[in-house]
This record gives structure tokens, sequence and C-alpha cells, in this order.
């Protein structure tokens, strides 16, 4: 007998099958899950072989432009001799000088002040006014329109004033200026006529600045020469600076080391880079002979005895002496029948003139040289040498080379680059240190007065092209407050003369900036040779015209919105605390006692101007303090919060635009604020500091603040 099932078995089923289907969905997600890692792990390893392929490509890169770069060095060195030869010869004229100055430029004082018309002085007539009342009006027009004739008239006689001051002072320094190329042309006529008699002074001048301007030597190797001249036989003798053993690179090629993780240089073999050595030594005699005989529009060489020598440790007695690698003699009717730019340079010298090459220049064996300047009798000249060098004076591209020398002893690769294309950068240098180093890119300015904050704008600029790590600017002058402002917070750096001076030194280079006793001299621009023309006084009241020992100076204008007067005042301090009653600058005392900073009448858009020379500030000084006070005269009742969008205009002495520096806006109930102050850094250049600062008492109560006794 059958029986009828309860269900239970079917509810069990039901719920193994629900069961199966949940573990078989698990299994199903977990394959998926898996799937996604295994494609998001192939993605990985995908990303990291490209990653690790391209940085791989990019050192190699790297390798292949340090290869490169060895193998352009090493082809300049060997076409040394033809690259020169193509230069133009040296000739007397280039040393003359053409009699003519920079012709006279009033700049604004040739513009006449305006003369007020009276139309825009009349009244305006309103509804409902009486007789009494336009009459009034009527007078009030006419005084105001009086006031102002007279103010305009008095501002013209003032630039009048100012300006025959300026033209005469002009014409004193163009009056100089000419005097001074006049004697150097006459100087430059006397050597020439000593060169035709034989004049041994002469002869040598003359050949020395030859070979000094000439154009085809190479940039950064050595310049220095002892010469004499043998006015009987009619030949130059010379002892000429030859490069050292490192001129020729010591790597042959670089390449990529996988398992390293770096690029390491192949070493050139050491015959070949003797070799290669020996060639150089040999176009740089050749080159020198060739600049000289070239040079001799006059027939005052016969023929010249040359000595090349390096000036390098003894490598026997550790000693710092010349040691000589090179000589030979050669008459004119010999050297004239070479052609220089076929020749093997070695075979040339050694065989085809009969002089002498060391062996082992690697090593400094040295040779016997010839006859010395010495032996000829005459007084022997020297240029270069143990000479400290005029930073101001010396050559533009042996400055660079110069810059270049001091960052490679503090450690860094630096190389000067080419004169065209460079794209504003002098210096290509590269610090190995971790972390902090990198590409720097380095620019010079062999600059007497200040250097603009134009020039650091210029640099930051370059710096963000070249995607380098920081930019140097590096001058024999000195920077602006505004040239500090902007490169505070950037990765630039601001190297000034006295700087320059005290890095060269520290890592056994020389230099110094002028002649004086602490190679500080400047050039003011009027006076002696300096050949800067002076410029015109646009902003100055009438006792304070320029004078011909005024320094180098900066023009502070003040602007602001609102309708509110200000007074706008200076204090010469040190620290917070005002040099002396004399040393604070405002509407009863407008200049300093040494004149180094005083007040102008502004020029729009500016409502208030200082002059400011802060080179010859007080020595005690550190900081000159600008600030603004209400006008109790004119506004008696008002407050600072009408001083907005303000700002101080920095310009140069002639009324250029060099920075503008941002101020603080006023606030209610304050009469008077702190503008801002210019500080003197250890360096001896300003940076500006904003200030903000305000004060409700006014003008007494902030000067007070700064040791001012107000009765």
């Amino acid at each position: 007998m059958s029986r009828r099932s309860n269900g239970l078995v079917g509810v069990w089923a039901e719920a193994q099958r629900q069961q199966q289907r949940q573990q078989e969905a698990q299994a199903g997600y977990q394959r998926e899950l898996d799937r996604q890692q295994r494609a998001r792990q192939r993605e990985i390893a995908s990303s990291y072989r490209e990653q690790r392929r391209a940085y791989r490509e990019q050192r190699e890169a790297e390798a292949r432009r340090r290869t490169e770069a060895i193998d352009a060095q090493v082809e300049a060195l060997q076409g040394l001799l033809a690259e020169g030869c193509r230069a133009p010869a040296f000739r007397v004229g280039a040393l003359a000088r053409a009699e003519q100055v920079t012709a006279f430029d009033p700049g604004q004082l040739a513009q006449p002040i305006r003369m007020p018309e009276q139309h825009q002085h009349q009244y305006q007539a309103q509804g409902g006014w009486t007789a009494g009342r336009r009459a009034q009006a009527q007078a009030e027009a006419r005084a105001s329109f009086e006031r102002d004739w007279r103010a305009a008239q008095a501002a013209e006689a003032q630039r009048q004033q100012q300006l025959a001051a300026y033209r005469q002072q002009y014409e004193q320094w163009a009056e100089g200026q000419l005097a001074e190329i006049r004697r150097h042309n006459a100087a430059i006529a006397e050597m020439t006529a000593g060169l035709r008699d034989g004049d041994p002074d002469a002869a040598v001048e003359f050949f020395s600045a030859a070979l000094y301007a000439s154009t085809g030597w190479p940039e950064g190797l050595p310049r220095q020469v002892s010469a004499a001249y043998d006015s009987g036989a009619k030949q130059l003798v010379l002892n000429w600076e030859l490069p050292r053993y490192d001129v020729v690179p010591e790597a042959k090629s670089a390449r990529y080391m996988i398992n390293a993780d770096q690029v390491k240089d192949s070493p050139r073999p050491v015959t070949q880079r003797r070799a290669l050595y020996r060639d150089v030594l040999a176009q740089c005699l050749l080159l020198v002979l060739r600049d000289l005989f070239a040079a001799d529009e006059f027939g005052a060489l016969e023929s010249v005895a040359l000595n090349g020598f390096v000036d390098d440790h003894d490598p026997t007695t550790g000693r710092r002496l010349p040691m000589f690698l090179g000589t030979v003699m050669v008459s004119r009717a010999t050297f004239a029948a070479l052609h220089l730019e076929q020749v093997n340079a070695v075979t040339c010298l050694v065989e085809g003139l009969r002089g002498q090459l060391s062996a082992r220049p690697d090593q400094y064996v040295a040779v016997r040289p010839g006859r010395v300047p010495e032996d000829v009798g005459n007084g022997v000249v020297t240029h270069g040498g143990d000479e400290e060098p005029d930073l101001y004076e010396m050559d533009p591209i042996a400055f660079e080379g110069l810059v270049a020398d001091l960052f490679r002893a503090m450690g860094m690769q630096a190389v000067t680059t080419q004169r065209s294309n460079d794209g504003g950068v002098d210096v290509d240098a590269l610090d190995p240190t971790p972390i902090r180093g990198g590409k720097i890119v380095v620019q010079v300015k062999r600059y007497r007065h200040t250097v603009p904050p134009t020039a650091v704008r210029d640099l930051y600029g370059t710096v963000q092209d070249a995607g380098a790590n920081k930019g140097v600017l590096v001058t024999t002058s000195h920077f602006g407050p505004g040239a500090h402002t902007f490169a505070n917070g950037k990765p630039l750096e601001l190297v000034a003369g006295s700087e320059l001076v005290d890095l060269l030194h520290r890592h056994g280079l020389r230099g110094r900036l002028g002649s004086g006793a602490d190679g500080g001299s400047r050039d003011n621009g009027i006076s002696g040779s300096g050949g800067q023309a002076p410029v015109p006084a646009q902003r100055t009241t009438p006792d304070s015209v320029r004078g011909a020992d005024d320094d180098d100076h900066n023009v502070l204008g003040m602007y602001w919105s609102g309708n509110v007067a200000l007074d706008v005042c200076a204090l010469v301090c040190h620290g917070n605390r005002v040099l002396d009653d004399d040393h604070f600058v405002f509407y009863n005392n407008p200049r300093t006692p040494d004149g180094t900073v005083r007040a102008l009448v502004p020029l729009a858009p500016d409502k208030a101007a200082i002059q400011v020379s802060f080179d010859a500030l007080p020595a005690r000084a550190d900081r000159l303090v600008v600030i603004a006070a209400i006008d109790p005269v004119a506004n008696p009742a008002a407050d600072l919060s009408g001083f907005t969008d303000a700002g101080i205009r920095l310009l140069d002495a002639e009324g250029t635009p060099l920075d503008q520096l941002d101020v603080s806006d006023g606030r209610d109930d304050e009469t008077a604020l702190v503008l801002g102050s210019f500080r003197r850094r250890a360096n001896g250049d300003w940076e500006f500091v904003t200030g903000g600062r305000g004060y409700r008492g006014g003008l007494e109560e902030l000067v007070q603040d700064y040791g001012i006794e107000v009765e």
C-alpha cells in the first residue's frame, strides 16, 4: 500500500539545489576575481616593463649625449689650427675709437610745462544762484586760474633751470669723453709710429694685443705671454702659455651600465690621449705664429722665437713653475710658404720648422728653449700670469670662463655655452650632489651699475624653459631691492660682485673689482673715462640737480587710489632707530645732510616720490623705512580707509621702471602706516620687506617708535 509524501524530501532537495547554486555562484565570483587579479598583475608587469624600458632609454640617451659631448670636444681640439686660420687678421685700426659720444638727451626735461587755460577754470552756473553768488564763483575761478598759472610758471622756471644745469653737465662730460678718446687714439698713433721705427715697447705692446684680441684663439685656453723685441734683428721673442694635459678628455666614450644603474666613462687609451695632446700643443704654437705674422702690417717682424710652456706643478719637485714643452724659431719667409690648413701640426712644427716638441708632454718632460725674452736685453713685458685680473676690465668671454672655473672648483661640472643660440645661458652647470643637486643655468653680467630686476625675471624664465633645478645670476656689480624681492621664494640665487670675489679667492682663483684697496670701486657714469652719459634729473627739485659726483640712485614712486591726501616720508635707520633727526626726510626736512635721500616732485602716475642713493647711505645705516601719514592740513578728519590699491614703483636714475612693490592698504581709524622697509643684506645689497603696521596717533606716534622725540 502506497503512502503519500509529506513534502520533506522536496524541501530538502530544494535546499540542496539552492546551496549548490550558491556554491557555483561563489566559485564563479572567485574565478572572476582571480581573472581580474591576473589581468591587473599582467598590466602592472607591462607598465613596469614599459617604465624600465623608458628609464633605460633615458639613461642610454644620457650616455649618448655624454659621448657626443666628448667627441665634439675632441673634434674642436683636432680642428683648432684650421679654425684659427679662418679668423681675420688683427689690425691696428681695431684699437682706434670713433670720436663720438652719446647724443644729448634731456628726456622729460625737454617737455615744457603745460600752462593752464582760462576756460578750464570757468565757474559752472547753477539754477537759483544769486548775482552775488555768481560773482563769488567767478572770483574763485579767477583766483584758482591765477594760482595754477603761478604754479605752472614756477614749475617751468624750475624745468628750464634744471635743463640748463643738465646741458652744462652733459657738455662737461662730453668734452671729457672726447678728450679721453683723442688721448687714446693719439697713443695708438704713437704706437704705430714706434712700430715703424722699431721701438721695442711699441712692438711688444702691439703684438701682445694682437694675440689677446685674436678671435681665432679657442675659448678657455690660457693667454699668458712674456715678450721682448730685438729691434736689430727685428725678432719677437716670447713665452706663451699652453693648455695643460687635462685639456684632452680622459674619457673616450660613455655607456650605460644596467646592473650598476650608472653612466660610466670608458677611458681613452693613454697613447691616444698623449698623441692628441702633442697635436694640440703643436697647433697652439703654429696658431700663435700665424696670428703674429698675420698682424704685422708694418714689416716689424723678420722672425719669431716662440717658447710654449705649461704653468703647473713639476711632477719631479712638486713646485709650481713654468715647464717648456715646445720651442721654435722661424723666419717670415719660411712661415709664409706654409699652408697651415693642410699640415699635420706635429710634423710641420718638428720637421718642417725644425722646432722641438716634448715626446712625453703628459708627464711634462721639458725641452730646452732656444731664445727666451730675458736674452734680448730689453725690458720683458708680461701679460696675465699672477696678476690679479680686474673683473670690470676682463674680456666678457674670459669672464664667463672664470665663472665656469669657479663652479668646477666648487665640485660641479660646468661648461660655457656657444656665443649664439644659447637661450640666455652663459654657463651650464651640473651639481652632482644627491637630493639638492641637479641642472643649474648661470647668467653672467659684467656690470658696473645695479642689475635691474628685469634680468632676474629673464633668468627665471630661462630656468623654466630649460627645466633646470636652479638659476644663478653672477655679476661684478650689485642687486637692488626689486631684484631680491622677485627672487625671494624662487629657485634663484643672486651673486653680487663682493660675494664673487670672495668665492674666487676661497677656491684658489684670482679676481678683483677695480683698482681700489677693497676691490670695490664703481663707475658712477660721469667722471673719468667710464663712458656712461649723465642722466637728466627728471624728478628733482631745483636744489637737487644731479652733480658730477652724484651716486647712482633709484626713485621710489608711491601711488594709491582714493582722494586722501598723504605725507610720504622716509627714515634712515639702524635697526628700528633713526640715525638722527636729520635722517628723517619729510615736508619740513626734504633731504638728508649728505643728499642720499631726498623728497622729489612726483610725476604721474605717482602721488609722492623719494630719491635714494642706496650705495651711498651711511655705513651704519641698515634700513630705509618708508611711511605714510594723513596730511592734517588737507584732510584733518580723514583716516587711511581711503588708502587702497597702493604700491611703490622702483625706478632707475633715468626714470625706467625696474619693479613694482606691493604695500598694505590702510584701515579705519588709522592715520599713519609703515609702507615697508629696504634692508641691507650682509653682502651690501638691499631687499624690500612689506610693512603694514598702522597707527591711530598719526605721524607723531609713528616716528616716536623710531626714536624721534616730538615736542
